[in-house]
């Protein structure tokens, strides 16, 4: 007879490996789609910065299109390879504050983690309103609500990446292969033609040259290469985020910045290639992008294709900074300068605290703009620089300290890119400051004072705490639980119970109002009491005014005051629906008693919440 069995059969040697949570972690695949979609998606705005700047010197200003892009293309190769170096050194992430915080001091890497967080939730509002600016140029109609429909893509993106960091690469990782595929396409056919196919985009709007135009001068063109340099953001976000990766953390994390940093180059260098190849002019409400994509491909499908890619990555490369930013708070956390909270992971390696904060800061700033990209833009791409500066420079100070091989080389280089980001942040803060940039000169030093006031607290919660210190061994003394009580139900019963269960003596304790009701409810609980009998004796509290908690509260200091050497626990009986609404229906008697007694007196509080389930 055969007899069948659903048991696993063990096989010596062999174990079920744990899980690690390496499902719920990035690939250097995944971790270029949720990382890197700021960067990937500037290439629609940075070209187009880059030209509006030498458009002041007319038709000779544009010629310098490309040499300045060759220059960003150049810092970008040094930041690429810093960044490397960074996660290699710094495996933990942070990026410029784990830098700054091996390197430069604590209040170096504050200024360091308080750029990131702006720039973070800075991103997040543009990119947002930058792609439903594209949404709402296809389709006029729509530009009366661009403000709901902000609100209801941020929400979106918030829902996909609180399921965690790789459902959300998951997600994005068509529409980023198939946005860095359309602009590859675009540049490839492009270099194929010798004049545009098609300016159909562009006719009929007005150019945006100047009349006059001024001499292209050493000013000119750093102001060109700075705003250029907003193509730049997000440079960072990798090397923010390391421990995200799947081991080993660090190397994939390289090649996902390798990879990053070589589509970036050729993009913005294949499309600064064709603004020179086609000789095109901006003009007004018509995107440089747009008249590449006319220029190549036709005004045809796709066209329309390269602008629906563009649309739909612009608002999907906010989900940089939800894959940066909650990794920067946990570590801010963990060194005592944001709310613990931050530090706190969801069972899909989601920190859940981050997320939700980022997206409510992030609306706020949306309802604030209007859902505008121009209110917001002036305010984007300051506090990236300032990271780049510091954590280069930080870099600097790593290599002398280390003095490994070739580190004199290593060095430089990071020398040479902290003085290139550093002059950008300069020169992009004069230029951006009459347009809103003097609130992140404001904002940043608010940040970090912040910071400075939470890590204060966390001292003095740490010096009353005593951590740190052994502290003396515990001992035990005598308890005595008190439990209010106003009438006699299944509550009162279950309450009872745990208190003797938890003290050497039990009181029940109700308040007595002087009103003829109250005093006639009281002495009918007190006639019930007696016929009960619990075992446990009840002590009429009485009171002058119609108070809950005072009363409470006066009676444990009255018994502090006689017994210094018990310990009284107040243990406060609640019940607890099932329904969420129904909890609306609660008189908060025990909130009362909690909040008079935590406030008054020294015993512990223990509520006791009773579930009420539905037959």
């Amino acid at each position: 007879m055969t007899i069948l069995t659903t048991e696993k059969v063990a096989v010596p040697g062999a174990e079920e490996p744990p899980d690690t949570g390496a499902r719920h972690k990035l690939t250097a695949v995944t971790g270029l789609a949720a990382l890197s979609l700021d960067a990937m998606a500037s290439v629609a705005y940075g070209p187009e910065a880059i030209v509006l700047v030498l458009a002041a010197a007319g038709a000779h200003g544009l010629g310098f299109t490309l040499p300045v892009t060759l220059a960003i293309a150049g810092l970008l190769a040094v930041l690429v390879a810093s960044y490397r170096q960074v996660i290699a050194a710094f495996p933990d992430g942070g990026g410029s504050y784990a830098v700054a915080k091996a390197h430069l001091g604590r209040r170096s890497s504050l200024v360091a983690a308080a750029s990131l967080v702006l720039d973070y939730v800075l991103n997040v509002a543009v990119a947002v309103t930058a792609g439903v600016a594209a949404l709402t140029s296809a389709f006029p109609g729509l530009y009366g609500d661009r403000l709901w429909i902000c609100l209801a893509v941020l929400v979106l993106i918030t829902a996909v990446n609180l399921r965690g960091i790789v459902d959300s690469a998951r997600a994005f990782i068509v529409p980023t292969a198939v946005f860095v595929g359309t602009i590859l396409v675009l540049i490839a056919v492009g270099l194929l033609r010798d004049a545009p196919v098609s300016s159909a985009a562009s006719a009929g709007h007005a150019s945006v040259l100047a009349d006059n135009a001024t001499t292209v001068g050493a000013l000119l063109l750093l102001k060109a290469f700075a705003s250029g340099c907003s193509a730049l953001t997000g440079v960072e976000a990798i090397a923010n985020a390391v421990p995200s990766f799947r081991t080993p953390a660090t190397r994939r994390a390289m090649r996902a910045e390798v990879a990053l940093g070589a589509l970036l180059g050729v993009m913005l260098i294949g499309l600064s290639v064709l603004i020179s190849r086609f000789g095109l002019q901006p003009v007004e409400g018509v995107t440089v992008l747009a008249q590449l994509a006319d220029a190549s491909l036709g005004h045809n499908w796709a066209f329309y294709v390269v602008q629906f890619a563009t649309m739909v990555l612009l608002a999907l490369s906010a989900n940089t900074s939800f894959g940066g930013l909650p990794v920067l708070l946990k570590l801010l956390a963990r060194d005592n300068y944001v709310p613990h909270v931050f530090g706190l992971k969801a069972d899909r390696q989601v920190h859940r605290h981050g997320v939700a904060w980022l997206s409510l800061v992030s609306a706020a700033l949306l309802v604030f703009s209007g859902g505008d990209t121009n209110t917001l833009v002036p305010l984007f791409a300051i506090g990236v620089f300032v990271g780049f500066t510091i954590a280069q420079t930080g870099m600097v100070l790593h290599w002398r300290r280390e003095r490994g091989t070739r580190w004199a080389g290593k060095a430089l280089l990071n020398g040479v890119g902290a003085v290139l980001t550093g002059v950008s942040a300069a020169v992009v803060t004069a230029t951006k400051f009459h347009d809103g940039a003097w609130l992140i000169v404001i904002a940043l030093p608010l940040l970090v004072a912040v910071f400075e006031a939470v890590h204060r607290a966390y001292g003095r919660i740490g010096e009353r705490l005593g951590v740190g210190r052994i502290p003396e061994p515990p001992h035990r003394e005598r308890s005595l639980v008190l439990v209010p009580v106003s009438s006699l139900t299944l509550l009162t019963s279950e309450a009872l119970t745990a208190a003797v269960s938890l003290g050497d003596e039990v009181r029940a304790v109700t308040v007595c109002h002087p009103d003829p009701e109250d005093r006639e409810r009281t002495d009918a609980l007190e006639r019930d009491w007696a016929l009960w009998n619990p075992g446990v004796p009840l002590v009429r509290l009485p009171a002058e005014r119609s108070s809950l908690g005072r009363p409470v509260s006066a009676y444990v200091r009255e018994l502090r005051a006689a017994e210094p050497r018990t310990r009284v626990t107040v243990l406060i009986p609640e019940a607890e629906p099932d329904r969420l609404w129904q909890r609306l229906l609660q008189n908060q008697r025990g909130a009362v008693v909690a909040h008079a007694v935590r406030r008054d007196t020294d015993a512990v509080i223990c509520r006791l919440r009773f579930r009420l389930r539905t037959r």
